[in-house]
């Protein structure tokens, strides 16, 4: 067997027989993969801890042909602080479900695992209620679906935009409007994000317009993944 040494964050883990589970990780240089964790399960398991969703770890691993097997594993940086906050734990599976749907099996994709890892870090240093439109924003602009947001997408004009199509692929002003309204305080906070000002975005309170960006943010990757996301429902969408 090959073995080969990664960084990787947790996205999710299933059972697998009576002791393993299969954990799938989002690496550093190898895109995603699955692997098995041995024994896992087992009350003596030393490495169990260090496999729960969102945790930043060094992992060795033997490759095999369609499943890998865990070696070793090292935290980097634990995700207890996460799991210990709902507010924090929802918006980190929401984060790990979104890289889930959009990272292939065995495609490298550095960008997603460093996207994932600077997030889930200002999620646990800044409980911000922006955080996960802001990822959702941030990663399909990475897949090269950023949404035009400083003029109309479909006169082109610098004009007042009031509304916003997801199919048309951004804001909207009044004349050529077919998609849902957008309020002035959201398409400003969607402005932040996209131009460069995101810690301006993330220092913003709770509010109307942080629900509405990241209601919007949700369709927006539920449209460009072509499902429904399942952490939809833990939010509480105003």
């Amino acid at each position: 067997m090959t073995q080969y040494l990664e960084r990787a964050v947790v996205l999710r883990t299933y059972k697998l027989g009576e002791a393993d589970r299969i954990v799938v990780l989002m690496t550093q240089s190898h895109g995603k993969v699955r692997a098995v964790a041995k024994g896992i399960r087992k009350t003596k398991s030393k490495i169990g801890a260090r496999l729960e969703p969102m945790s930043h770890v060094e992992i060795l691993l033997y490759k095999g042909r369609e499943l890998d097997v865990v070696n070793q594993v090292e935290l980097i940086s634990s995700s207890a602080k996460l799991h210990h906050d709902l507010d924090r734990l929802t918006q980190g599976i929401s984060m790990l479900e979104a890289v889930d749907h959009i990272a292939s099996d065995r495609e490298p994709a550095p960008h997603l695992y460093t996207m994932l890892v600077g997030a889930l870090q200002s999620l646990a240093d800044q409980a911000s209620p922006v955080v996960v439109a802001a990822f959702y924003w941030k990663l399909l602009a990475a897949e090269g679906v950023s949404p035009q947001v400083q003029k109309c997408v479909g006169c082109e004009q610098t004009v007042e935009l009031v509304a916003f199509d997801i199919s048309q692929g951004g804001a909207q002003c009044r004349a050529c409007r077919t998609g849902v309204s957008i309020s002035q305080p959201a398409l400003q906070l969607l402005q932040q994000v996209l131009g460069g000002q995101l810690n301006q975005a993330l220092a913003q309170e709770a509010s109307a317009a942080s629900g509405e960006l990241t209601h919007l943010a949700t369709q927006a990757m539920e449209h460009f993944i072509e499902r429904r996301l399942r952490s939809t429902s833990l939010f509480d969408r105003r």
